[in-house]
């Protein structure tokens, strides 16, 4: 009952997921699309402001700036302008006098004689930031659209025209209507409708497929995450075990601080603080940067647990992120070779206890190495070592040894690459070589 309650709720809230993803989708593209067309008509614009304003008896036009008046000069020019916006279809074509950063004035207004009377120096529409641009650099415009209350929606551009020392008298500006900016954003949304139903489509059966192999799904992710708990959970006794023996070694420190200060024995007890700052030194600063946040707390885990035992530890690790392995493959291999090559530098004595981890890539391989001091490995234990349960160690009452090596062939296996080990005299090494393009094509 419990379960299907759950399906119920991940159907309605999946449907209402997608009916907003859907309405968010023909938002963004009504106004993306919008603006596109808007700037469009606006580029447009600017290039027909640009080829009217090279078009104008600049002569004439430079004449009538010297008396701006309504002169037959005057009339002659606007009907010129009202050919050409009757040519171009254009909303409005007229001339503009930016002599200020602020506001630009209408000259010639490119009306007919019925309604162009006061236009001749009056403020025109065009918004500030457009006529800043015109006074300081002397270069076309466009606008946005600007809404008017007298005249509608419009986009306006314009040119500047230069009479013959390629001086700016002047500026062309042309109006064209917006009203179609709506009409083509309708015009998508229609057009995309079908695609719109089609992708809800997808993605519901999406949400059904997901439903059907979700059973199969949970199973193969409980082993997986049954596999990770055991491994971290290997790694949190690892840590707790060296929590405890700092916490042990730290009360007979202060025990001992205590039996000084007690006798009175000032300068033995600065000289015990003094070694002791130096000990907690050491723990304080892990020699290694990571950028694998696992792979860093693995380590330092490791190195903690190696300074407890008097081990000399090396560890030395490229900036790679090692992303192209799972975290918990990565943390099999090293943590096992780790626990086995310092369970092998506890039998030699504390002044011979070595411990070097190196962590590389080249442009096709992981690289994982470690080596260690210690008694070496029989040769005729070679062919058995990454077998299951077999362990080259004595084994006390209760312990199960001889699955380390063994998990990380599996995983090694897994990704299609090699573990290697030599075994001399004084040191073991063990190196394992992961390829990554086995790792991005094969691995699960």
């Amino acid at each position: 009952m419990k379960k299907n309650k759950k399906l119920r709720f991940i159907v309605i809230l999946s449907i209402i997921f997608l009916l907003a993803l859907t309405a968010i989708n023909i938002s963004v593209s009504y106004l993306k699309t919008k603006k596109t067309v808007e700037v469009t008509i606006a580029s447009h614009s600017e290039e027909i402001a640009n080829t009217i304003a090279a078009s104008i008896d600049i002569n004439k036009y430079e004449h009538f700036m010297h008396n701006p008046v309504e002169n037959e000069l005057f009339f002659e020019l606007n009907d010129y302008l009202i050919d050409i916006r009757e040519k171009t279809g254009a909303l409005h074509v007229y001339t503009l006098e930016i002599d200020n950063p602020k506001v630009s004035k209408i000259m010639i207004p490119g009306f007919s004689e019925s309604s162009k009377a006061t236009y001749i120096g009056s403020v025109c529409t065009v918004p500030e930031k457009q006529v800043r641009k015109a006074y300081y650099s002397g270069e076309s415009y466009y606008t946005e659209v600007i809404k008017d209350p007298q005249f509608g929606d419009y986009i306006s551009a314009g040119a500047p025209i230069k009479n013959k020392e390629n001086k700016v008298i002047g500026f062309l500006g042309v109006d064209i209507s917006a009203a179609t900016l709506d009409e083509i954003g309708k015009l998508v949304i229609k057009s995309n409708l079908s695609l719109f139903i089609f992708n809800g489509i997808f993605v519901f059966i999406l949400l059904v497929s997901f439903l059907v192999i979700q059973k199969w799904y949970q199973t193969e992710l409980s082993k997986e995450v049954g596999e990770t708990e055991k491994t971290y959970q290997t790694e949190f006794k690892t840590i707790i075990n060296s929590i405890r023996s700092i916490r042990h070694d730290f009360v007979n420190h202060i025990q001992v601080m205590h039996g000084l200060l007690k006798i009175k024995s000032y300068e033995k007890a600065f000289e015990y603080v003094d070694s002791l700052k130096k000990e907690v030194a050491i723990y304080e600063s892990v020699p290694l940067k990571v950028n694998n946040p696992a792979l860093m707390v693995l380590l330092q885990t490791k190195w903690i647990q190696a300074q407890n035992n008097k081990v000399e530890t090396t560890f030395k690790t490229c900036d790679d992120s090692f992303q192209d392995i799972k975290t918990i493959d990565l943390i099999k291999i090293l943590s096992n070779l780790i626990d086995n090559a310092l369970d092998a530098t506890m039998e030699v004595p504390e002044n011979e206890r070595k411990l070097c981890v190196k962590c590389d890539r080249t442009s096709d391989h992981y690289l994982l190495r470690v080596t260690n001091t210690g008694t070496p490995i029989p040769v005729k234990s070679a062919d058995l070592i990454f077998q299951k349960g077999y362990s080259t160690k004595h084994l006390k009452e209760g312990q199960v040894r001889g699955y380390g090596l063994y998990i990380v062939k599996e995983v090694v296996d897994k990704y299609r690459g090699t573990i290697t080990f030599q075994s001399e005299k004084n040191r073991t090494t063990f190196e394992v070589s992961i390829p990554i393009k086995e790792i991005k094509k094969k691995a699960p």
